[in-house]
């Protein structure tokens, strides 16, 4: 496995790096006061829009898609460390269109889409003008099992028809979110992974509503948001579908393998950052008679940390190699070490920052405390720590079970 950068992510990290400096990381607080002096905090800061158009302009636009129709055509290991940038600032994803949920459903329509799917919906959410959500979990099953979801889509003449209650539909709280991609049974009485279908539902569709928001650790991230919704009995054509019925499990599938990862390369950058801040207070602060950075336990919590991410980065990269060499079904053990991994370490290393700034480090004078609340969401977010080891500790079982099986 060669991890170096070819020439064409060289210069695309470079651009990335300069433009971060230049215009992401100074917008920070400027895109946060407008949100605060806006008569609503689901009102887009018109810097964000600023920011999109310039990276348009600097060719840094649709960086995840590795089909070159529609984006960069980079393959998953080149867009690791460009990702990896993106994640060290939470409004630099979006930035770049390269933001969550948006990137997974962009993905489910290039992959499974139809020619009038794709031009209704992909185009604009490649062109940025439009945002999305994806209604999967939902508040009265235990979601982490999948084929717990009760959701209906019911076919109804040239229509269908969807029932239920979802929420964490992250995404629909933003004024520009236009569609869901919503999961849920056509067939009950199907094989167990057969029952699931995934539809395209406007959220302008009579039947939708939005119940509330749902705050994160107190963050209500807006304008971008977490969101209960009902369906009651929401009519859409039955060209909505996605792919076909009995398809839903296929496409997770296929949507949640880049996901995950992508998720993984942002807590890299996260957890970089956390320690980049770390390292340049603690040469500022005395604390008995020397500087922190003097200390030998916040010597030992910079060596760990840097060991930490650098384990955590081969381990991304690795996944990413192979779901470009074997394919996300033969990467699926490496994809779910890494969801294990990289959130608990991202964990670390930036509860080690918080320490050290102390008070500074809990407060919103730095990116620390929300870098925090959001990676402690992702040891839940496609899939929770247990479920990611169950399917790891099986595929490591599997080859001793068949010895056994053949020595009986």
């Amino acid at each position: 496995m060669n991890f170096d950068y070819t020439e064409k992510v060289q210069k695309l990290r470079e651009t990335l790096m300069e433009f971060m400096e230049e215009i992401v990381y100074p917008n920070e607080k400027t895109y946060e006061e407008q949100l605060n002096r806006a008569e609503s905090r689901w009102i887009i800061p018109p810097v964000m829009e600023e920011m999109k158009q310039s990276a348009k302009e600097s060719g840094l636009w649709n960086l995840f898609l590795p089909d070159s129709e529609y984006g960069a055509g980079l393959t998953n290991l080149e867009y690791a460390p460009l990702c990896e940038i993106m994640g060290r600032s939470f409004i630099a994803p979006e930035v770049f269109n390269c933001a969550a949920p948006d990137t997974g459903n962009m993905e489910v329509l290039v992959r499974y889409g139809t020619r009038e799917q794709k031009d209704r919906w992909l185009t604009p959410l490649l062109e940025g003008e439009i945002r999305s959500c994806f209604s999967m979990t939902e508040p009265d099953v235990a979601s982490s099992d999948a084929t717990n979801i009760q959701a209906s889509i019911e076919r109804n003449g040239d229509e269908y028809v969807v029932h239920g209650r979802k929420w964490w539909s992250s995404g629909a709280g933003d004024p520009r979110c236009k569609i869901a991609i919503v999961m849920g049974k056509t067939a009950p009485e199907a094989p167990r992974h057969e029952q699931q279908s995934m539809i395209l539902v406007p959220l302008d569709t009579p039947g939708v509503h939005i119940k509330r928001m749902l705050p994160v650790f107190g963050y209500d991230h807006a304008p971008h948001g977490h969101a209960e919704i009902d369906y009651d009995h929401a009519s859409v054509p039955s060209d909505a579908i996605i792919w076909e019925e009995g398809k839903g499990f296929a496409i997770a599938q296929g949507r949640l393998g880049p996901g995950r990862i992508h998720h993984c390369m942002r807590l890299i950058g996260a957890a970089e950052r956390a320690l980049e801040e770390l390292c340049k207070r603690v040469q500022k602060r005395i604390a008995f008679g020397k500087t922190l950075a003097q200390q030998g336990v916040v010597q030992d919590w910079i060596a760990t940390s840097r060991i930490e991410i650098e384990q955590a980065r081969l381990l991304t990269l690795k996944a990413a190699y192979m779901m470009d060499t074997v394919g996300n079904k033969a990467a699926k053990k490496e994809i779910a070490m890494i969801k294990v991994v990289a959130p608990n370490i991202a964990l670390q290393v930036l509860d080690r920052a918080i320490q050290a700034l102390g008070a500074a480090g809990v407060s919103d004078d730095f990116p620390l405390a929300a870098h925090w609340a959001n990676a402690r969401t992702l040891r839940l977010a496609d899939g929770p720590d247990e479920v990611h080891k169950s399917a790891i500790a099986k595929m490591e079982l599997k080859p001793y079970q068949e010895l056994n099986a053949l020595t009986k």
